[in-house]
């Protein structure tokens, strides 16, 4: 069920049977020649969703602008710097956390969100270690998943993709989005067919070693199908691990 279209009653009432809600979070930034800008919000929400239908658990509103700096050099991407996302995660926390929320499950769809994700929850963690009216209370949990590196949707993404998987701009990512959102497919060629690897040091310089935006992939080779099977992977192994989550 999705918090924001629930009542409050709704909410007070579900808290009484649970504490636990899951909170998307993704990035708004350039996907290749045939990638959404939206992919890794669009991502984090589908799979987040299919968690929360196939256990019945509260799924907040996305959190779809994230820490993307480095690809500023493609129009349409969007950042938050990196203190205000984690202020933006503290404030969201600690407003579930005041009406009695205790266990925060993070999808997460895009991989330079994860430091300052790790960098927010410590920065919760501490204040309310630092908080001298807290004592011996139940301690709230916050957990950190990539869909994308779920064990059955790497098992299947080497399946289907090999080496044309990449680090960005994916096929598996590409196809989640072709699957949730088949009128938006696009097509575009790419040349060379699997991009170039390597690293990168700011926006310019990604944009002058990656010019179509891609990394080490080929996005060419996804399809609905194929999105499919990998969001059915993504929600199994998320599911499973919300569950012991809640347990914890």
């Amino acid at each position: 069920m999705l918090l924001h279209h629930c009542t409050w009653p709704e909410v007070e009432a579900r808290l009484k049977d649970s504490r636990g809600i899951i909170v998307p979070i993704g990035s708004t930034e350039q996907h290749g020649p045939n990638g959404l800008i939206g992919t890794d919000a669009l991502c984090a929400e589908v799979v987040a969703r299919g968690v929360g239908d196939a256990l019945d658990a509260l799924v907040a509103p996305t959190i779809s602008v994230g820490m993307a700096q480095h690809h500023l050099g493609f129009p349409g991407s969007m950042t938050l710097r990196p203190s205000t996302l984690i202020a933006v995660l503290r404030d969201t926390v600690q407003s579930l956390v005041r009406h009695g929320f205790e266990r925060v499950f993070f999808i997460n769809g895009h991989g330079g969100n994860i430091a300052t994700v790790g960098t927010a929850f410590s920065e919760i963690y501490a204040e309310a270690s630092l908080d001298p009216t807290v004592r011996n209370a139940p301690g709230l949990r916050c957990r950190l998943r990539n869909w994308y590196e779920s064990p059955k949707v790497q098992a299947l993404s080497k399946e289907l993709y090999g080496n044309s998987e990449g680090s960005h701009a994916t096929p598996s990512e590409v196809a989640l989005t072709q699957y949730a959102f088949p009128e938006t497919i696009k097509r575009a060629e790419m040349s060379p067919k699997i991009a170039p690897r390597g690293a990168f040091h700011d926006a310019l310089d990604y944009r002058a070693r990656f010019p179509d935006g891609r990394i080490g992939s080929d996005p060419s080779l996804a399809t609905p199908e194929a999105g499919r099977r990998l969001y059915e992977a993504a929600v199994a192994d998320l599911s499973e691990d919300y569950r012991g989550f809640l347990a914890s």
